[in-house]
C-alpha cells in the first residue's frame, strides 16, 4: 500500500524535530530556554541564599594564627570600630555593603615574527679508485647513473606571523553585595548580583570576592580594586545578545572544522 503524502510529511517533521532536539542537547539547554521565551520578556532569577545554590563551595584560603585581643571592661572603644557610638560597616553574615565597580583598562600588544631558512646540498663522485666506472656502479645503480651529479638536495622555507591586540574597557557602576562568610582571620566573603531588564534585554552584573573589613570606608562602601580573588562579570541576555552572537550551528562548525 503506497504511503500517503501526509504521512511522509509527518515523518519528515518528526525527524527534523528529533534532529533539532539532539543538536540542542549537544550545545546545551540555552537554545531551548531562549525558544521558550520567544514573544516574552526574559525572566529574572529568583532571590535565594547563594550558599544553597548548586556547586557552591565555601572559600578556603591560608589563614594566620588567631590573635586574642584584650580590652578593658570599661573601654569606650572596641577593635575594628571606626565610629564612636556604632560601627555601621558590614561585618556579619547577611550584612549588606556597597561595591563600587570602577574598571578602566587599556592594553595594546603588537607582535611580529619572521623566519626564513634556505639550504643546498650537492654530492658527486667523479673519481673513487675507479669504482665510479659504469661497469661496477651499474650493478648497484641504474644505467643512467652520473658520478658528477650523484646527490642534489635543496630546501627553502619561510614563515611570517603578525598579531595585534587593542583593548579598551570601561565599567563604572555601584551595586550592593551580601556577606556570605566570615573567615577565621576576619576577612569577609561577599557576593552580589544585579539584574536590570529593559524591554527584551536583561543586563547582569555579578561580583564575588574576599575583602578586609578595614578596607570598608565610613559609608559602608568598598572599591572593586580592594577585592581579593575578584570575580566580576558584566553581560546580558535577550534579543540583542542573541543577534550579536553567531548561530549555534556556526559555533559548532567553527569549533570542529580543523582548517
Amino acid at each position: 500500500m503506497p504511503v500517503r503524502k501526509a504521512d511522509r510529511q509527518s515523518r519528515v517533521k518528526l525527524r527534523l524535530t528529533f534532529i533539532a532536539l539532539v543538536a540542542g542537547s549537544a550545545v546545551g539547554c540555552a537554545p531551548l530556554s531562549r525558544l521558550s521565551e520567544v514573544g516574552n520578556t526574559p525572566g529574572l532569577t529568583h532571590i535565594e541564599d547563594p550558599t544553597t545554590a548548586p556547586g557552591y563551595r565555601p572559600v578556603s584560603l591560608p589563614q594566620p594564627a588567631v590573635q586574642q585581643v584584650d580590652t578593658g571592661e570599661n573601654s569606650l572603644w572596641r577593635p575594628g570600630a571606626r565610629a564612636f557610638f556604632k560601627d555601621q560597616r558590614a561585618k556579619l553574615v547577611g550584612d549588606v555593603l556597597t561595591v563600587s565597580v570602577n574598571i578602566q583598562d587599556q592594553g595594546q600588544i603588537n607582535n611580529t615574527t619572521t623566519r626564513s631558512t634556505k639550504a643546498n646540498e650537492d654530492a658527486a663522485t667523479p673519481n673513487l679508485y675507479g669504482l665510479e666506472s659504469p661497469s661496477f656502479i651499474g650493478k648497484i645503480f641504474p644505467k643512467a647513473y652520473d658520478p658528477n651529479n650523484l646527490v642534489h638536495m635543496s630546501s627553502d622555507g619561510s614563515s611570517q606571523g603578525t598579531g595585534a591586540v587593542s583593548r579598551n574597557e570601561t565599567i563604572q557602576i555601584k551595586m550592593a553585595a551580601v556577606v556570605t562568610q566570615v573567615m577565621p582571620n576576619g576577612n569577609l566573603v561577599i557576593q552580589g548580583r544585579q539584574e536590570i531588564r529593559v524591554n527584551f534585554e536583561v543586563r547582569e552584573l555579578v561580583v564575588n570576592g574576599v575583602i578586609r573589613p578595614e578596607d570598608i570606608d565610613s559609608t559602608n562602601s568598598i572599591d572593586s580594586s580592594m577585592i581579593a580573588e575578584a570575580r566580576i562579570s558584566y553581560g546580558g541576555r535577550g534579543q540583542i545578545t542573541d543577534v550579536q552572537q553567531p548561530r549555534y550551528g556556526q559555533q559548532i562548525y567553527d569549533f570542529l572544522f580543523p582548517f
